[in-house]
């Protein structure tokens, strides 16, 4: 469809509209016709996976914000109606909690797959740098609602990581006093927590709607990592792609519904079913799995760093520790210049296949390490992981192009897929 033509609806009243505000052959254009690489496997699901439970996370997220009173007072007895009166407010409330885990879930599968296939390098490079920036607001939207329910967890939480703040030299104090809106975590802390998350997923949605408009711009990339040379390589995103859409999202679905219906307290802290209590410190103050593999990194830093002869501290374990958990993300925003390989998919790339299954399992290990008390073997366990995590970034990967011998790359896209059959 050439740029600026409509299309020839059946609908008499959407061709009324599209002639006067042509939005739906815009839409045909970009997500109807638009060119899919037609060799996508089902990895490809999770963008869409993510985009649909944004969306649920805002919808649910309005009907919550009508019960909800951001209190210190009321907060927690607030959650208790919306869970004991309001007519099904436990299943929106259950669907909202467990959506953060299901949504951070389909984000790091999407993510995993972009390293895999290379989806970060030329000309994707914006692409990724978006979707790392959407990792970073859904992080945020993330930490200030588990606040909200105003329970043991959320109180300690919300005290213990912004207290990291605090390491920063000269200013770390005032910053701290400007996130409590005080001198300490109270109700100005959870008034300004509700309004930012109350915001964030629309800012998320907006950075969403760039990252989609990036892709269409760049091209998707497909798990063979080459480019599209001709139509031949190539099927319109509908039907195929949709109906292949529409059946991952209804084994989502059923994984998502066993989650709410059977097991909705699993992935949470019992210590949030008890009241906000300054007087009284958990035991062990953990914050949701999906942060932490960088809990564990925070925590890994674990020595003061002196000025040579002295006593003066250059860097003390905890502004070490918020300098390694912060660099983590941050090193994501690099990647595309830190992997210097010309070829794309880790399929056509033996060696660093094997180095990325190993980034991944430590990944996995720094999420369990986060979950342990910091003390005793978990401890060595959690500094071997996190000195890995910033090896394969910062020496392997650049390194890695060097030594590798990749293997040939297939002609075309339809070369492939028709050699496969």
């Amino acid at each position: 469809m050439a740029q600026g033509e409509r299309v020839n609806f059946k609908n008499p009243v959407i061709c009324w509209i599209d002639e006067r505000l042509p939005l739906f052959s815009m839409m045909h254009k970009e997500y109807a016709a638009f060119p899919t690489p037609k060799n996508f496997n089902y990895l490809w699901n999770f963008g869409a996976l993510s985009l649909f439970m944004l969306v649920t996370m805002i919808v649910t997220g309005v009907f919550l914000a009508m019960y909800y009173t951001p209190s210190t007072d009321h907060a927690f007895n607030s959650v208790e109606r919306i869970m004991r009166d309001v007519n099904w407010g436990w299943l929106i409330r259950y669907i909202h909690m467990n959506g953060a885990s299901m949504f951070f879930i389909v984000v790091y599968v999407h993510i995993f797959r972009g390293m895999y296939y290379g989806s970060y390098k030329y000309p994707r490079e914006l692409l990724w740098i978006l979707g790392v920036i959407i990792l970073l607001l859904m992080m945020a939207t993330a930490f200030m609602g588990y606040v909200l329910p105003w329970g043991q967890m959320s109180f300690w939480g919300a005290t213990v990581i912004t207290n990291l703040f605090s390491a920063i030299p000269l200013v770390g104090n005032k910053i701290v006093t400007w996130l409590w809106g005080g001198f300490s975590v109270d109700n100005p802390t959870l008034n300004r927590f509700y309004a930012l998350h109350y915001l964030l997923p629309f800012v998320i949605f907006g950075v969403s709607f760039l990252h989609v408009a990036a892709l269409h711009i760049s091209g998707s990339n497909n798990p063979l990592g080459i480019d599209v040379k001709s139509p031949k390589d190539t099927v319109p995103f509908h039907p195929y792609y949709t109906a292949k859409d529409c059946f991952g999202l209804t084994i989502f679905l059923i994984f998502f519904a066993v989650i709410i219906f059977f097991l909705p307290n699993y992935l949470g802290d019992p210590d949030n079913y008890i009241p906000a209590n300054p007087m009284v410190t958990p035991t062990h103050i953990v914050p949701e799995w999906y942060f932490l593999p960088f809990y564990a990194i925070l925590r890994s830093f674990t020595i003061d760093i002196h000025i040579p002869f002295t006593h003066v501290v250059l860097i003390s374990s905890k502004l070490g520790g918020v300098i390694l958990m912060f660099g983590a993300v941050l090193l994501m925003f690099f990647l595309p210049w830190l992997d210097r390989s010309p070829v794309r998919s880790a399929v056509f790339r033996p060696l660093y296949r094997k180095f990325f299954w190993i980034f991944v399992a430590t990944s996995i290990t720094l999420g369990w390490v986060g979950s342990r008390p910091p003390e005793g073997l978990p401890v060595i366990i959690g500094q071997i992981a996190t000195a890995y995590y910033f090896v394969h970034f910062l020496i392997i990967l650049p390194m890695l192009p060097k030594y590798e011998k990749t293997l040939p790359l297939p002609n075309s896209i339809s070369e492939a897929v028709l050699k496969g059959r």
